[in-house]
C-alpha cells in the first residue's frame, strides 16, 4: 500500500462525475455516490456532477448526499437541487474556470465515460481526471480491439468470432452459418453472445443451442453495432485482479479475487442483485497459477496502456487461463471486487479512492510539464 504523498491542503477541488448516458447509469450513481462519501469522510473538498441519460450535465448541491435513495431518484435532478442541465462545452467551461481547476474523479460505467470519450474531452481543456487515458480507455472498452491485441501480444484469449449490425441485418443466415461452424469446432456447443462496447453484463446471454442464436444476437444488437460470439467454457472459474499504478511506476497489484455467480454466469442480476452472488478477496489457487494470473493481469495493463486503476478478469478453466477483459473504470458499488481487493491488500474504502486521486494528479503534473510552449516550436 503506498500512502498519499499530500496533505488535505495540497489537493484541487475533486468533481465525482457519475451517471452518464450508458445503460450503466444506475451502476454509475452507486459507484459515483460511494466514492464522493468515502473522500468526503477523508476531509476532502467534493463536488457531484451528474450526467442524465440526455447527456446533459448537472451540478448537485454542494452538500448533497445520496442516503437511501434509489439511483431512480437522479432521473429528477431538478427535484434533487440540482444546477442544469448544461451542455458539454458549457459544463467544460465551468470545471476549467478559475486559477484551480478540479480534478474529476470519472466514475462512469460504460460508453461515454470508459470508452475515451470524456477522456479526451478533460483533455482538450486540460483538466486533470483519473484513470486510464484516451487510448487505453477506448482499447480497454472494445473487447474486439482489446482481444486482437491480446492474441497479437501472445496473450490467452477465449476464441470469439465478431457479428457487425449491418451484416446481421443483410445477411442473417450467413451469419448463424458461421457461427454453427465455429461453434461445431469449438469443445462446447454453446456461444457466449455480447455487445462488444458495453459493461456489466448488460446484453450478454448464453446461446444454448442454435435456436437461441438469433435471439441472443438481437438483444445484443440493442446495445451495440458489434457483438462478439466466444467459446463457451463450461463452469470456469471467475477471477479478478486489481491494478493501481501510472506508467514507469511499480505496480500495486490485489487479488486474484473470485467471484462465484448465483447465475448460469455472472450476468447482470448475478452482479448486482445483493447475496445471489458470492465473492471472495482472495481465491484458493496454486502459487504457481496465483504468479501466472498477476503476471497476465500486469501483460494487458501494460499492454493498452492503462494508468491509475483498472481490473482485470480471468476465466480458468483447469488448468488453462485465459485473459477475459480489462475494465478501466471498475465499480465501486458495496458488492464490487476492485476496491474490496484492495482493501484486503491493506487500504479502507477512502484510501483506495484517495490513492486514485494521487495518481491523476502524478500524470497530469508529468504531463503539463512536457506541453510545448511557443520557444519549443522549430521555425
Amino acid at each position: 500500500m503506498t500512502p498519499s504523498p499530500r496533505a488535505i491542503a495540497d489537493y484541487p477541488p475533486i468533481v465525482v462525475l457519475f451517471g452518464g448516458p450508458s445503460a450503466e447509469h444506475d451502476v454509475s450513481i452507486v459507484s459515483g455516490s460511494a466514492i464522493a462519501a468515502a473522500l468526503r469522510s477523508a476531509s476532502l473538498d467534493v463536488r457531484l456532477v451528474l450526467i442524465d441519460l440526455d447527456g446533459g450535465w448537472w451540478w448537485l448541491p454542494t452538500d448533497h448526499v445520496r442516503g437511501d435513495r434509489e439511483p431512480a431518484a437522479y432521473d429528477d435532478p431538478i427535484a434533487l437541487g440540482a444546477d442544469g442541465p448544461l451542455a458539454i462545452g458549457t459544463a467544460l467551461d465551468r470545471l476549467a474556470a478559475g486559477d484551480r481547476p478540479p480534478v474529476v474523479f470519472i466514475a462512469l460505467h460504460g460508453p461515454f465515460g470508459e470508452d475515451g470519450v470524456v477522456q479526451g474531452l478533460f483533455e482538450a481543456v486540460n483538466v486533470p481526471y483519473t484513470g486510464a487515458g484516451v487510448a487505453a480507455s477506448a482499447l480497454g472498452m472494445d473487447k474486439a480491439l482489446f482481444k486482437r491485441l491480446a492474441r497479437g501480444l501472445g496473450l490467452p484469449v477465449v476464441e470469439w468470432r465478431e457479428v457487425t449490425a449491418i451484416r446481421w441485418q443483410t445477411d442473417r443466415d450467413g451469419v448463424l452459418a458461421e457461427l454453427d461452424a465455429f461453434a461445431a469446432a469449438g469443445p462446447d456447443a454453446r456461444l457466449m453472445i455480447k455487445p462488444a462496447r458495453l459493461g456489466s453484463s448488460v446484453g450478454m446471454a448464453i446461446a444454448h443451442v442454435r435456436a437461441e442464436r438469433a435471439p441472443a444476437l438481437d438483444e445484443a444488437f440493442r446495445f451495440d453495432t458489434l457483438v462478439l460470439a466466444e467459446e463457451y467454457l463450461p463452469r470456469p472459474r471467475e477471477l479478478e485482479v486489481a491494478i493501481l499504478g501510472n506508467e514507469g511506476q511499480a505496480l500495486e497489484q490485489y487479488g486474484p479475487g473470485e467471484v462465484i455467480p448465483g447465475h448460469e454466469f455472472y450476468d447482470y442480476a448475478a452482479k448486482y442483485t445483493p447475496g445471489l452472488s458470492e465473492t471472495a478477496a482472495r481465491a484458493e489457487l496454486e502459487p504457481v497459477q496465483r504468479a501466472l494470473v498477476l503476471k497476465l493481469a500486469r501483460d494487458a495493463y501494460r499492454a493498452i496502456g492503462a494508468e491509475g486503476f483498472a481490473r482485470v478478469d480471468f476465466l480458468v478453466s483447469g488448468e488453462r487461463v485465459f485473459i477475459s477483459e480489462i475494465n478501466t473504470i471498475p465499480g465501486f458499488t458495496p458488492i464490487s471486487l476492485f476496491p474490496r481487493m484492495a482493501m484486503a491488500g491493506g487500504y479502507d474504502f477512502a484510501g483506495v479512492c484517495r490513492h486514485i486521486v494521487d495518481l491523476a494528479l502524478d500524470r497530469h503534473a508529468a504531463r503539463i510539464s512536457h506541453r510545448l510552449t511557443p520557444g519549443d516550436l522549430p521555425r
